[in-house]
């Protein structure tokens, strides 16, 4: 029996896992999407390829569990953004600058990239499920508010945040600040409701 770094099975295995899944991440914000491979994986983590293959069968295997386990986090830190936010127009700027931040760190960049590759339908499926829980705080929020067709409304507000984290740019604090205020007075009153009826 191969010695283990835990006091149990389980949770060796489970450190492995983590290990794994944090190394495949690494490979892919280094070297992008084809960097990541079950015999570079292996290399990095000082497995061989049968013991790789105990915790993945094949790469779009890889791929989907990297990008599964990236989404439910995501999803919890929005989710406490809006939680400890008072009031509707505090929670959505909460969620916005916690997307936003979610978005513009380097771990989802290289999410992104793998999920849009070639995958089987189950995994699809999944990343579409764990996606949506994504946009749920927004559209809880905007159910509280009385807005009309909240899931809609929501999906078009991630579209503005992701064109918001285009313009952002490292190490300018002060411009990203004003991206930031512009995504929400944007989403918040819209464009015609920022300047004067006149």
């Amino acid at each position: 029996m191969p010695r283990i770094s835990a006091d149990t099975v389980a949770e060796h295995r489970a450190n492995r896992l983590r290990a794994l899944l944090d190394a495949g991440r690494d490979l892919v914000t280094e070297g992008g999407p084809e960097a990541l491979t079950l015999a570079a994986l292996a290399r990095r983590v000082g497995l061989s390829r049968p013991s790789l293959y105990e915790y993945f069968r094949s790469r779009e295997e890889l791929v989907a569990a990297i990008v599964t386990d990236e989404l439910p986090e995501w999803a919890r830190f929005l989710e406490r953004a809006v939680a400890g936010a008072e009031g509707v127009s505090a929670k959505v700027e909460a969620y916005l600058r916690a997307e936003l931040g979610v978005i513009t760190d380097g771990s989802h960049g290289a999410v992104v990239a793998l999920s849009a590759h070639a995958l089987p339908d189950a995994s699809r499926e999944l990343i579409r499920t764990e996606h949506e829980r994504l946009l749920a705080p927004l559209v809880g929020v905007l159910e509280e508010a009385g807005v009309g067709e909240p899931g809609l409304r929501a999906l078009l507000i991630h579209g503005m945040v992701e064109s918001a984290a285009r313009a952002i740019a490292p190490g300018r604090e002060d411009h990203n600040e004003t991206v930031i205020r512009a995504l929400v007075g944007q989403v918040l009153h819209g464009l015609l409701g920022e300047v004067s009826s006149g």
